[in-house]
């Protein structure tokens, strides 16, 4: 423990405030970070997020010209294709908004002298410090070692959404986890009407394609919407129950006992999602402005990426 001016620091590591190669701009303020575009550049979950897009197009293409487009009844297809489109949009419209947003990062390299001035803290009360990212550690916050740095109320790093869920991004997560259920349900309820009306049919009109790739790429569908369907449901129950009860994955898994007051669950709800129910909740565009993200482009930083 450190002495400094009249309170202490807490730093396990006891590293010094700042290392040689770190540098913190005590003009540039939490408003600052959050007018830039965030972006993680981790090589798996670029990877991830790549095929989380093309898995979601491969259903759609399925969905679209393998049953829809063949299919003798018009309005079958239209209700179908427009519903399962629109959730497909819906979906990877959240999985951006996760990719995209700060999650709630801690300002990297802010533990100085300077800053512990401005906070005008009582003589002898802690501080924690994060030797890893130089950085004053929230209550709450815990340092992801892929995006390197501090995140408040983090819940984990995801390698699909190439991002960290936490403070700022978990109910875009939510929504995200919450779209694919779902198309991956449509898809999988789709198939099993085109199969009964393939054989019933005897394959015959069944498809513009040919039977054998009919049936090889409604089997890859079917397997694809089941994992999915069974991954992302138990995702989306879980981040629901852990709003609920105002606890992260990371404490729950850690046994965290809590130092701060809990929310009541209605109540976290409403901190997560914003305000009183209403469509908003589950509109992943909401509160996003083209004109902010085109301003936000023009500013850079090391963790940052248009």
């Amino acid at each position: 423990t450190m002495q400094s001016s009249g309170h202490r620091f807490r730093d396990v590591e006891h590293h010094p405030l700042l290392a040689d190669n770190d540098s913190y701009d005590s003009s540039s303020s939490e408003a600052d970070m959050a007018e830039r575009v965030w972006f993680i550049r981790d090589g798996c979950g670029m990877v991830c997020a790549i095929m989380t897009w093309l898995l979601v197009v491969y259903a759609d293409f399925v969905v679209t010209f393998v049953m829809l487009l063949p299919s003798k009844d018009f309005w079958y297809s239209v209700i179908n294709g427009v519903l399962f489109n629109c959730l497909a949009v819906l979906a990877l419209s959240s999985h951006l908004r996760t990719m995209l947003t700060d999650p709630g990062a801690v300002p990297k390299g802010n533990a100085t002298k300077e800053y512990m001035d401005n906070l005008q803290l009582k003589p002898g009360e802690v501080i924690y410090k994060c030797p890893k990212c130089c950085s004053i550690k929230p209550e709450r916050a815990h340092h992801c070692s892929i995006c390197k740095r501090c995140i408040r109320k983090m819940d984990h790093h995801c390698p699909w959404v190439n991002n960290c869920v936490g403070e700022k991004n978990q109910r875009f997560f939510v929504l995200f986890t919450m779209y694919i259920a779902l198309i991956s349900a449509h898809a999988l309820v789709l198939c099993g009407f085109q199969f009964f009306s393939c054989v019933r049919g005897q394959w015959t009109e069944c498809s513009d394609f040919s039977p054998p790739v009919t049936v090889i790429l409604m089997i890859f569908l079917c397997l694809e919407g089941f994992l999915f369907l069974t991954f992302t449901a138990v995702m989306f129950g879980t981040q629901i129950h852990s709003i609920c009860n105002d606890e992260t994955e990371i404490e729950r898994l850690k046994s965290e006992k809590p130092t701060w007051e809990r929310r009541l669950r209605w109540e976290g709800m409403k901190s997560v999602f914003g305000g009183q129910p209403s469509l908003l909740w589950i509109n992943p565009f909401a509160g996003f402005r083209i004109r902010r993200l085109l301003l936000r482009g023009k500013k850079g930083g090391p963790e940052f990426s248009v």
